[in-house]
């Protein structure tokens, strides 16, 4: 098997209607090693990351952006953990998602934001769908030295790494292990709704 040419197939089954994006997005291994993602696209989708929801627009979010071919990109794929280093680095651009915990008040205060992992994870689903719209994929990913990024990258210990998205174009997935192949192809499933709501009055 080489190029998933067959979309159709990673559609979500979905119980209720929804718009196209949500449907069609899914996280996949197999990227082409060779596609740039062009400045405006690039730009666009974190422009999408910029306007996402934000408790009080405290903003917190920030994010490394590594292109293929990057001392940036080097660091992130070296401090990538197990199996995710063998695809990850056919990805276009690998982003380093960090939370800011706190917040300036004065130059010698800082105010705790509690909403910070939340906030962060809007904006990385805001980019995510707007990728999704640009023709690109994106793969979120948890395994990483995040002790060793932030000094890489000279964090302060106010901000923190939560994920690291790989985003790029769908490839030839036959350099994947067969492990990984098989995830690749594998049907979508989701838990069923009535199992995630805890109380639907």
């Amino acid at each position: 098997m080489s190029l998933i040419t067959d979309t159709h197939s990673r559609r979500a089954d979905t119980d209720a209607p929804l718009i196209p994006i949500l449907i069609e997005r899914w996280s996949p291994r197999g990227y082409d090693a060779s596609a740039v993602i062009d400045e405006a696209t690039l730009t666009t989708v974190l422009e999408a990351a910029r306007w996402a929801p934000s408790a009080s627009n405290m903003q917190p979010s920030r994010f490394i952006v590594a292109r293929r071919g990057s001392d940036s990109f080097t660091t992130i794929h070296a401090n990538l953990m197990g199996f995710n280093q063998t695809w990850a680095d056919s990805a276009s651009v690998l982003i380093a998602n960090v939370a800011e915990l706190a917040i300036d008040k004065t130059a010698a205060d800082l105010k705790d934001n509690p909403w910070a992992r939340y906030d962060l994870g809007q904006s990385v689903a805001h980019l995510t769908i707007q990728a999704q719209h640009e023709g690109l994929h994106t793969h979120q990913l948890g395994g990483f030295d995040g002790a060793s990024l932030a000094t890489a990258f000279g964090l302060t210990d106010n901000q923190v790494i939560v994920t690291i998205t790989a985003l790029g174009v769908l490839g030839d997935v036959s350099a994947l292990s067969p492990e990984m192949l098989e995830r690749e192809v594998a049907p979508r499933t989701r838990k069923p709704l009535t199992e995630l709501l805890l109380v639907n009055d």
